[in-house]
């Protein structure tokens, strides 16, 4: 099966001179064009990529996951009673051949059987 997830992290923030605690980075400063700062397109580049995105009126990042080869997904019990991140989603158990994942803070987006 194919997964599609999200997951969130709260924003990493760089201070510098020009900046006060508590005031969010610009989306200039987060995603400066790609071309410009590496010298190639992200397409090109093998990297992980957070977005940065509103939430309750705060930034927090977030990036999109496709795992390849799961042969279970669930969400543990725990995962729903320990929701104190004050970010979206919950711990997601992802197994894939002889081997398990967890993931916090994930949202489930699409889950796919390459083989229906």
């Amino acid at each position: 099966m194919l997964a599609q997830l999200r997951q969130y992290k709260h924003e990493e923030v760089q201070f510098d001179d020009n900046r006060t605690t508590g005031e969010s980075q610009t989306e200039d400063a987060v995603n400066p064009d790609a071309e410009d700062y590496f010298g190639a397109e992200m397409d090109d580049l093998d990297v992980e990529t957070w977005d940065t995105v509103e939430y309750e009126g705060d930034p927090i990042q977030r990036r999109t996951l496709a795992i390849d080869g799961v042969t279970a997904v669930s969400v543990p019990d725990d995962s729903l009673e320990e929701d104190e991140s004050a970010l979206p989603g919950h711990t997601i158990q992802i197994r894939t051949a002889g081997d398990s994942e967890t993931i916090a803070n994930t949202e489930i987006v699409e889950i796919q059987d390459e083989h229906a």
